[in-house]
């Protein structure tokens, strides 16, 4: 078996993380360097590298917590859209980023990569936040 990603690390509770969602299939939880607030990943428990190596079973009830989190993200912050990416570098474990998009994806992505310095995460303000995305 691979060595454990952070996500498991994470799902394991050796992490701590502003979870928002979470049965025993998938974990969602706010990212802690975020695009827009609200950014939240969607991972399935099982570490698999890629969405793309995840049986259809679970690769379709990913998509399906991912719609659900998207929805909770309009219905509690109000943006302009909400938006997903699959990311398939960084880190070895299958994941889906859902953003809350106010100015359009480009606009925000570029400006979150131009950032020179990435700051200490505000705890806090993640902490209310996944408060009100929760699902109760």
């Amino acid at each position: 078996m691979a060595e454990p990603s952070i996500f498991t690390r994470i799902i394991n509770g050796e992490i701590p993380a502003h979870k928002i969602f979470e049965d025993d299939k998938v974990i969602s939880f706010l990212d802690i360097n975020p695009i827009a607030p609200g950014h939240a990943l969607v991972i399935p428990k099982e570490q698999v590298e890629s969405l793309w190596d995840l049986d259809n079973k679970l690769y379709q009830y990913v998509m399906e917590v991912v719609k659900k989190v998207a929805r909770r993200q309009q219905d509690i912050l109000s943006p302009a859209r909400v938006g997903f990416f699959l990311d398939g570098i960084g880190i070895p474990h299958a994941h889906v980023h859902v953003i809350p998009l106010n100015d359009g994806l480009e606009t925000t992505i570029v400006a979150h990569n131009n950032k020179k310095d990435q700051q200490e995460p505000d705890h806090t303000a993640l902490a209310t936040l996944a408060e009100q995305l929760r699902f109760s």
